[in-house]
């Protein structure tokens, strides 16, 4: 210490003086970081007003039709409305009016009369006149019952979403879309395998009429919603494309639990006190759910029961797979006497790491204190007790009479509410702030330019600052909610701490363009998880007041003696892939365990006793494994689940059979399109067979385009001419990097005649790519985007391409733009005739048999009924059944494509996709091509080099790649001399075999 003040007085004063004032300076920062600066007590303040003038003016689609719910609410309270006190019916079967097309008739359904039988193949909507004696707010009921239109196709487990309006009008943003959902139980008893493992069992819809109140449809607020009807006359709209029966639709007050502590005051527990044994519920034993995706669900803790003993051994519900808003599991129990009771659980609530996640329960139908509307469940990383109690740790006390109770558990985001609304705001001023630098500098960041940006352009900045303020109300309220710090709060604060450097220095603003993008993906990035619940339940617990809680967590010995059990069963041979048995078909399956036990029981329950060959269906867990397996000869007969390009790989070597060698394949071969055949040809043979297929296919919203004008596009003209509109209004058309539609739509080939070399280097490849780089590097398109679903569900990117999983993720998890997208054909070009040809492929996964199968007339006899329509719809409708639409069944067999239970609409638009369906073949060396593409595409679009030279490069590279791989397996000799050729199938006419399914 001596030696560092002798140095510091050797210094001279001036330089002395700047050492102080660092130290100073670093001092203020150290007293200033003590705390959490953005966490501090003191009420962070947003104008709402300053906020409210931005998102109008970029045209915020959570804004631009309606407020929310919330906010609509707020002002009806201002203005001093209050809830009703009186109550009337509308009937089902006393409607005034109707769309043109609604298909509705009145009648008798499932033991009641005269009432309205409503079935639709497309939207409709259907109008009821009411007179309303009483001014306030109201609660709408509906008692409604699933219409069955399955009519012997595959049935539709999806609710009916309808879109209100009063008046012509929809009083908030949350009324254009309202879930009526189906009820559903499990089939009783379970089945178990032949290794004693439990086969997940069947849903079954109850048949019940249903009363439920009109809620928002992605669980944002607990309590059903209200609508204020003045006095007089008013109609009341439904539009929904659902079918459904409608008994009667009820007006009445408001729901309201009382609040505990009220209530508490009036209950004498010492006088009630019921005594006797606990009452255990277990939890997978669900009486009722309004959902096919929730599901028994096994763990091996300790003390489970019942005890899995490292099988698979139902005992437990939810996890991931009850996590969305809106679910519901009831459960039934019987009590021995009246009595107050307490009520805890077994939970494991441990996906998110310090994050609270809420349900609102149910005693009865009625939640019966206010604080049950959104109770918390803590985190923590391992399996707890958890016991429904006041923030003083006392036990909340229910009166139950003897006889049958039923307790719901109802998932709530209403605490993330606020949030999530700031959230997508939030997202929208960072897009419109990005579209503006855009705007401003183009692509070429000059770093030479000087801006005066707080003069110039002081709407970005003011921008930035509005995003700042809302990202510490997120953060403050974040943090309230969790009643401390998580993942998604740190999140927000790295993103403070990012916008504030970024405003420090306002002319550097149009430099930052990356780290705004980064401030939007990380912003973008706890969406999806706040929108997440997940909870899983072991059992309830319903004890007398008077009693104490069984022990509801495992002992650490307990732990470490399953541990070691645990262990040992690892070594357990259930779980291993089988080997060429001579007596049973083998089939190794691609996908996950519970697909493997749908199709063992199918193939038990018709294969078998129809051929009399018994099949075993192994879960393959890598890919992979088929080529060790196959060069270490034990090769099963069959696999499922193979990608596009392995079965050709395989057969190269030599280990892939020939399908068309059997004497009906090509009837079999007739039910594809033929573009989805080209990659499981080689050499003149077919050595696969698709079972799955996915689409490219246009996204748009009918809200923005509607608003700005816009008719979606038939060709790719259409799309260019719209591309100004799109980008003077903040918007953008999302092409993803998909080669393969340019190339097939501008009718060029990908190899030569023999297929020896590519044909990319044609007039049609150069004016194919011209087209593909142009509209990323001349028309401005986004070149990469993190979530065309997020930006599309947003409404910043509100047209573009997407594919088979973005529709099935709109459907599932963006309930608030229900109604409000749509589905087309891809843009193309049009052709002399007037047709537009629409070419593109989309991915594929095959079935194929092993040359070394043993049983390969067996095995062929069990991949034509795998393949066959009827059996691909009982495999997607069970699918479906387990796990709800998430898991909809992309089937390459047409016929059984079309009875899934699509609309009308949803099915034309990929009847006329398939058509057009068509895959690049593989042949060696093909690798290459994705490869040199995208490279070409780098150097034209990120590199500017021209479009021509890039390409020609590319095709140089893949050239010399298939011609080594020809040599190597003897197509051409080392002197170039032919010896063979590929030949690879040219598919230049649409399929026609879709056409006769389009409704």
């Amino acid at each position: 210490m001596k030696k560092v003040i002798l140095a510091v007085k050797a210094l001279g004063s001036t330089v002395r003086w700047m050492m102080i004032a660092i130290c100073a300076i670093w001092l203020i920062m150290l007293s200033g970081c003590s705390g959490e600066a953005s966490t501090s007590s003191e009420p962070i303040m947003v104008d709402e007003a300053e906020v409210q003038r931005w998102l109008d003016e970029v045209g915020s689609d959570n804004n631009a039709f309606e407020p929310y719910f919330s906010d609509v609410l707020d002002e009806w309270t201002a203005a001093g409305i209050e809830p009703a006190t009186a109550t009337f019916e509308i009937l089902g079967k006393d409607m005034t009016a109707h769309s043109e097309t609604s298909h509705h008739r009145i009648g008798s359904y499932a033991g009641r009369e005269d009432v309205l039988i409503w079935e639709n193949t497309s939207t409709n909507w259907i109008e009821y006149e009411v007179e309303v004696e009483q001014a306030g707010l109201y609660q709408l009921d509906m008692h409604y019952h699933s219409f069955d239109s399955s009519n012997g196709n595959a049935r539709n487990y999806r609710p009916t979403v309808m879109a209100v309006t009063v008046d012509g009008e929809f009083p908030f943003m949350e009324a254009r879309s309202i879930s009526f959902p189906k009820l559903f139980r499990d089939v009783m008893p379970i089945k178990k395998d032949e290794y004693g493992d439990e086969i997940r069992p069947r849903p079954k819809e109850i048949d019940a009429w249903i009363e439920k109140p009109f809620k928002d449809n992605s669980g944002s607020y607990s309590k059903p919603l209200r609508w204020f009807l003045d006095q007089g006359k008013h109609t009341i709209r439904l539009q929904t494309h659902g079918s459904i029966v409608i008994d009667k639709i009820v007006l009445g007050p408001p729901e309201e639990a009382p609040v505990y502590a009220e209530d508490q005051a009036s209950v004498q527990l010492t006088s009630s006190i019921s005594n006797g044994d606990a009452i255990i519920v277990e939890a997978e034993r669900m009486h009722e759910k309004n959902d096919v995706s929730l599901q028994m669900d096994v763990d091996q803790d300790a003390l489970m029961t019942p005890k899995a003993g490292g099988r698979q051994i139902f005992n437990a519900v939810g996890g991931n797979r009850w996590e969305a808003g809106g679910e519901s599991i009831t459960w039934r129990f019987t009590v021995p006497e009246d009595g107050f009771y307490k009520i805890g659980a077994r939970v494991f609530q441990g996906y998110q790491m310090n994050k609270r996640v809420f349900r609102t329960i149910y005693i009865d139908g009625k939640v019966p204190f206010d604080d049950f509307y959104s109770y918390p469940f803590e985190y923590a990383s391992s399996w707890q007790g958890t016991v429904l109690q006041d923030d003083n740790g006392e036990p909340y006390p229910i009166y139950f009479t003897e006889g049958e109770h039923t307790l719901t558990m109802e998932v709530t985001m209403e605490p993330f509410g606020p949030i999530l609304r700031d959230l997508g705001d939030v997202l929208l001023l960072l897009s419109s702030v990005s579209q503006d630098l855009y705007r401003l500098v183009g692509t070429d960041d000059d770093q030479n330019r000087t801006w005066d940006i707080e003069n110039d352009f002081p709407e970005i900045p003011q921008k930035l600052e509005v995003i700042l303020s809302q990202l510490k109300r997120m953060e403050r309220d974040l943090m309230v909610v969790n009643d401390g710090d998580d993942n998604h709060s740190q999140t927000i604060s790295g993103a403070i701490r990012d916008i504030e450097d970024i405003l420090e220095y306002a002319n550097d603003i149009p430099y930052k363009r990356d780290s705004i993008s980064t401030v939007q993906q990380r912003i973008a990035s706890i969406q999806q998880p706040l929108q997440q619940a997940p909870l899983m339940i072991d059992k309830f617990y319903i004890v007398p007041a008077g009693q104490d809680f069984p022990r509801m967590e495992a002992h650490l010995n307990e732990s470490f003696t399953n541990g070691i059990e645990q262990f040992f069963l690892s070594f357990d041979d259930r779980g291993r892939l089988s080997e060429d048995d001579e007596e049973v078909v083998n089939v190794w399956m691609n996908y996950g365990r519970d697909y493997v036990n749908v199709l063992q029981d199918l193939a038990d329950q018709y294969f078998t006793p129809e051929t009399g060959i018994k099949v075993r269906v192994d879960l393959l867990p890598n890919e992979d494994l088929i080529v060790m397996a196959n060069a270490a000869g034990k090769a099963p007969d069959v696999a499922i689940g193979m990608t596009e390009g392995k079965p050709i790989e395989l057969a190269i070597r030599g280990a892939a059979l020939d399908l068309s060698q059997f004497a009906d394949f090509e009837e079999l071969q007739k039910q594809y399109a033929p573009g989805a055949l080209v990659p499981y040809y080689f050499d003149g043979n077919y050595y696969a067979l698709p079972e799955s297929q996915k689409f490219n296919i246009l996204f748009y919203r009918k809200d923005i385009l509607g608003r700005l004008g816009i008719e979606v596009p038939e060709t790719w003209d259409d799309v260019m001419n719209m591309l100004p509109t799109l980008q003077q209004n903040g918007y953008d058309f999302n092409i993803p990097q998909d080669y393969l539609t340019f190339f097939f739509q501008n009718g060029a080939e990908f190899y030569t005649e023999d297929g020896l070399a590519t044909a990319l280097d044609s007039p049609e490849g150069f004016q194919a790519f011209k087209q593909y780089t142009d509209f990323f590097a001349v028309y401005g398109i986004e070149r990469q985007i993190s979530s065309f679903y997020q930006h599309f569900r947003d409404g910043d990117m509100p047209i573009g391409i997407g594919d088979f999983n973005m529709y099935l993720q709109l459907s599932v998890a963006a309930p608030e733009i229900n109604g409000w997208w749509g589905i087309a054909p891809l843009p193309g070009f049009k052709q002399e005739d007037g047709t537009i040809q629409r070419w593109s492929g989309g991915g594929q996964q095959a079935t194929m048999i092993f040359e070394k199968s043993k049983n390969k007339e067996e095995a062929w006899q069990f991949l034509q009924w795998w393949l066959s329509a009827e059996t691909q719809e009982r495999f997607g409708s069970d699918l479906e059944g387990f796990y709800g639409i998430t898991f909809r069944w992309n089937t390459a067999n047409v016929e059984a494509f079309s009875n899934l239970p699509w609309t009308p609409e949803e099915l034309n638009v990929f009847l006329e996709q398939w058509r057009w369906y068509k895959d690049m073949a593989n042949v060696p060396g093909s690798y290459f091509i994705p490869r040199e593409i995208n490279n070409a595409w780098n150097r034209t679009v990120l590199g500017g080099q021209n479009y021509r030279s890039a390409l020609e490069e590319a095709v140089l590279n893949i050239n010399r790649e298939i011609r080594r791989k020809a040599i190597e397996f003897e197509y051409i000799d080392k002197e170039g001399q032919v010896l063979k050729t590929y030949d690879p199938p040219v598919i230049d006419t649409p399929w026609e075999g879709a056409t006769k399914y389009v409704r």
